[in-house]
């Protein structure tokens, strides 16, 4: 297998994950993950496992359309059957005055060839957006209502 195909295979699973969890299909999104895979995402916690992950992401379903924009994908080590990946991602969401970045991070993704398909062993996140203040506000004025 040349570098080539490992990348779009793992360009592939990184869509298809993409834009399951956008349009929340959940047992889409597990189905991008090993039997044994897991994440671990910050607010989200790390889960383990088709059940634990398929938990999880039900969860998370989309209230309002969301995209996670992901971006600068570099496979970083590799093989026939296994691969290191890093990418950017933006994540937006559509409210009243149109589409806001909520957040700007980057996935530290694992990937090995199961059954003729990439799919994560481990995905993991890292958000480098500051907390806004207005977000700030809300959560004291949340504080003083308990």
């Amino acid at each position: 297998m040349t570098y080539a195909e490992v990348v779009e295979g793992v360009r592939t699973a990184i869509a298809a994950y993409t834009q399951a969890l956008d349009d929340g299909r959940t047992d889409d999104v597990v189905a991008t993950f090993c039997a044994d895979g897991s994440c671990d995402i910050p607010g989200m916690g790390c889960h383990a496992g088709h059940e634990a992950l398929r938990q999880a992401y039900a969860r998370w379903q989309p209230r309002q359309p969301q995209r996670h924009v992901v971006v600068n994908t570099l496979v970083t080590d590799w093989s026939a059957r296994h691969a290191n990946a890093i990418s950017d991602v933006v994540f937006v969401l559509l409210g009243e005055d149109g589409w806001t970045i909520q957040l700007i991070g980057r996935y530290h993704d694992v990937l090995r060839l199961d059954d003729g398909r990439w799919r994560f062993h481990r995905r993991t996140a890292e958000f480098i957006t500051p907390r806004r203040p207005a977000e700030d506000a809300g959560e004291e004025r949340r504080a003083e209502t308990r």
